[in-house]
């Protein structure tokens, strides 16, 4: 049985108004792990397990680490997540209170990552868990879509967060399977940590010197292979925004729908709520609330009070 839940399509009243479009939001945040990680990476700790893995190593800015953590608590798997100094205090601490163990090292997730395989390789019998660069965890993510394209109508548009590519690997997928291959998606991310953006404006693969935005979620310094080549078979619109649009974004959905999300989700509802010319003339929109356990009210207002002067 799938570690993962089946999540609601809503269509949003609020952000169709702001838009001028029917926009459709894919619940991710309700999954049991607080974010559309528990897919991808539910699906690939079970496979391991089958295969005799008795602990998981998860390199993470967060989530990836909690959806590995979830997955080792449910399986029965010991877990340990080295997540890098920028991960929020909020994150480490729901990590271990799943019951793994939270290492801190390096100053971004690639820092964390290097030390994740040197353990990797030394423990025969642990399987490492990459945090977006896996084909098993890009098919668990796809499922969304297999969801979404039976919950609602064909989008014109889709509006998704990227960090490392993971969610943007999965979600083309899904689309793919589905039928909808020729739907544009709008790839979001914030400044100071646009990977993606980087590599497409260069047109190869591009690695940023450093993660500056609050976004920590999205720090990865540069997106997986895959991710640019999907961009050269699909058509793939890039988004990028200040940390103040997503955190002014984060708040106003907290507002209009009583729900609470990290500025890596914050960013892709920013261009909803900005009504960005990149929206293009799409009807219909599907926007996926990847959500996030690195937020809390208080945080959020601190964000809000540094960055947005209110």
């Amino acid at each position: 049985m799938p570690l993962h839940r089946e999540t609601p399509l809503l269509e949003s009243v609020p952000l169709s108004a702001v838009s001028g479009r029917r926009v459709f939001l894919k619940m991710e945040n309700m999954q049991p792990a607080g974010s559309f990680k528990l897919r991808g990476i539910g699906r690939l700790c079970e496979e391991a397990a089958r295969e005799g893995a008795v602990r998981f190593l998860s390199p993470s800015g967060g989530n990836a680490g909690y959806a590995a953590a979830w997955a080792g608590r449910e399986l029965g798997l010991r877990v340990t997540v080295i997540v890098p100094v920028t991960t929020s205090e909020e994150a480490k601490r729901a990590i271990a209170s799943l019951g793994a163990e939270v290492i801190v090292s390096g100053a971004s997730w690639k820092e964390s990552n290097e030390l994740a395989l040197s353990m990797a390789a030394e423990d025969e019998r642990a399987r490492y868990v990459h945090a977006f660069d896996d084909p098993v965890m890009w098919n668990g993510h796809a499922t969304m879509i297999d969801e979404a394209a039976t919950q609602g109508p064909q989008p014109d548009l889709v509006v998704l967060s990227v960090g490392g590519g993971g969610l943007f690997c999965g979600v083309a997928t899904g689309m793919a399977r589905n039928g909808w291959g020729g739907v544009p998606i709008l790839a979001c991310e914030t400044e100071g940590a646009a990977s993606f953006a980087a590599s497409l404006a260069a047109g190869k693969l591009v690695e940023i010197d450093a993660i500056t935005s609050v976004a920590t979620s999205l720090g990865a310094r540069m997106v997986a292979p895959r991710a640019l080549e999907l961009s050269r078979e699909r058509p793939v619109v890039s988004y990028v925004a200040s940390d103040a649009s997503a955190v002014r974004a984060c708040s106003r959905f907290l507002d209009d729908h009583r729900v609470l999300v990290e500025p890596a989700c914050g960013v892709s509802l920013s261009a909803l709520y900005e009504n960005s010319p990149l929206l293009g003339d799409a009807k219909t929109v599907l926007a996926i609330v990847c959500g996030g356990i690195g937020v809390s009210a208080a945080k959020l207002r601190s964000m809000e009070e540094r960055l947005c002067g209110e």
